[in-house]
Parts: structure tokens; sequence; C-alpha cells
């Protein structure tokens, strides 16, 4: 079993690939998808054994000559190849590597300030484990009659989407939100490698089929701007654009559109309250 970014890179890569992406007839039906471990090792010109101990995690010191060699065995390009490469050279080595230790889950006084300043837009920060760690009042107003606000404990957007049942008929384009939050989880794993609070939280998540379907760690990057189409318990159907702005190394700010959002009520009016939360 994989135990680094790097060797689960390897292997989702690898599985990724069919005989004809690289040349190679397909020949008969394969018991599992992608190429065999033989196939890549020989075009990258290293034993089957080698590859095998680099996806299991057993060696953790690839050359530069091999990390290129693997790379181009996998069509890796652009920032694929990058992100691979950096993989590789923490391979073994992620406690060790720069901010990555777990995250203080607290903001400070300044973004704090950032949320009250734009209200009435709504807007909130989230964590490296997609905490909500503050928000504004007009994000509270629309996030709490949609169960974001309801659960016990630290809002987290993650579980949100895959593990509580509201989120399925709240959210219209589940599945894309879906993908959009596994994603920033795999950004965050591959920013933190050693960060054990994240690690622990996306081993939990994998337990959920539909992230860990989703759990792509050949993919790179997360939007930093979409879309959500929300049934509102009280706004009906709102297309709500967001962006999301870094705020700090471990933290960013996301802010709700929702001027520009399109309702089948009149008049989306999302501040009853002025309470901030701390």
């Amino acid at each position: 079993m994989a135990t680094n970014g790097f060797a689960e890179f390897l292997i989702a890569r690898r599985a990724e690939l069919r005989p004809g992406d690289v040349g190679m007839p397909e020949g008969r039906r394969r018991r599992t998808p992608g190429l065999r471990r033989e196939e890549v090792a020989v075009r990258a010109g290293v034993s089957a054994d080698y590859l095998a101990r680099l996806e299991q995690g057993r060696d953790t010191n690839p050359s530069v000559a091999v990390v290129d060699a693997l790379a181009d065995a996998l069509l890796l390009r652009g920032k694929q190849r990058h992100h691979f490469s950096l993989l590789a050279l923490a391979s073994g080595n992620e406690s060790r590597c720069p901010g990555s230790e777990s995250a203080e889950e607290q903001i400070a006084e300044t973004i704090q300030s950032i949320l009250h300043a734009l209200q009435p837009t709504p807007a909130f920060v989230v964590g490296r484990r997609l905490n909500v760690l503050g928000w504004n009042a007009a994000w509270a107003d629309f996030a709490a009659p949609i169960g974001l606000l309801g659960t016990e404990g630290q809002p987290n957007l993650a579980w949100y989407t895959f593990v509580d049942p509201t989120a399925r008929t709240v959210l219209r384009n589940w599945s894309e939100a879906a993908d959009l939050f596994a994603a920033a989880l795999l950004r965050a794993k591959s920013r933190w490698p050693g960060d054990d609070s994240l690690l622990e939280t996306i081993d939990a998540l994998r337990k959920y089929p539909a992230f860990a379907e989703r759990w792509k760690p050949h993919q790179v990057g997360a939007p930093a701007s979409g879309m959500l189409h929300i049934d509102h318990p009280e706004h009906g159907q709102v297309a709500v654009p967001f962006e999301t702005l870094e705020a700090d190394r471990d933290q960013s700010i996301v802010v709700w559109l929702v001027d520009q959002a399109q309702v089948q009520t009149q008049g989306l009016r999302l501040v009853r309250s002025t309470a901030v939360n701390e």
C-alpha cells in the first residue's frame, strides 16, 4: 500500500493510462485497469521490483534521472510533471517539509476585520482541512438554513458535502462541488504532506465511497473560483459565484457573490442580523 504522495501518484497514474496511450496494442482484457507495473518499468528503464518498492513506499529516494524517466513513461507534462517532481523530493521526508506541522485553526484579528468589511457580501475563512474558521453575518444568514452551521462542532465543507445527507438535496450541482472539495484537500495534502490532522481528515473521508472515487493523487490543482447551484429553503434556486483569496499560508477567504445570483424569488435579502462569528 502506498505510504506517501509520490507512491500514491505512481499507482494512480499507472492505473489511468491504457496500452493505446503509450503505443502498445490493447491485447486481451485485463484483470485490473491501466498499465502493468512491468510495462511502466520497461518504458522507464528500471526494474519492476524497484518500481514496486517505489509504489509501496519502501524506497523513498529516487534519483532525478529515475523521476524524469518515470515522468516520461507516464506521459506527464506541465503542471503534472512539476507536481510529480515535488512529490519525489518530499517522499519519505514529509514531516520535514516547511509548514507540515498541524496548523493553528484560529484566524487573526486582521482577517476577522476583513470579514466585517466585506459585509453585506457573504464571506468566510477556511483552513487546510476545509474547516470553516470564521464568517460574517451575511454568510451565516445564508448558510444556516442549508445546514452548514447546524452540525455539532466546527463546520467543515468536505464533511458537509460527503457525509451530511442534506448536502445532496441543497447542492443541485453536488457532483461538481464534491469534485471541487476533494481537489482542494488533494492540493492541501501536496502542500502540507506531513500535517497529521489533515491526513487524518482525508483518511476518514476516504471511507466514504463518494470521496474515495474522487481521490485522484495524479490530478493537480483546484479552482479558486466557481459556481454553486443551491436550492435554498428561503431564497429558492440560487446560482452563487464564489472567489477564493489566500489570507495567509494556512487559510483562505471565500467570498460568495450573491449580488450576482439569479434567484426565483424577488429580492434576495441575506442580512437580518449584525452578529459576526468570533
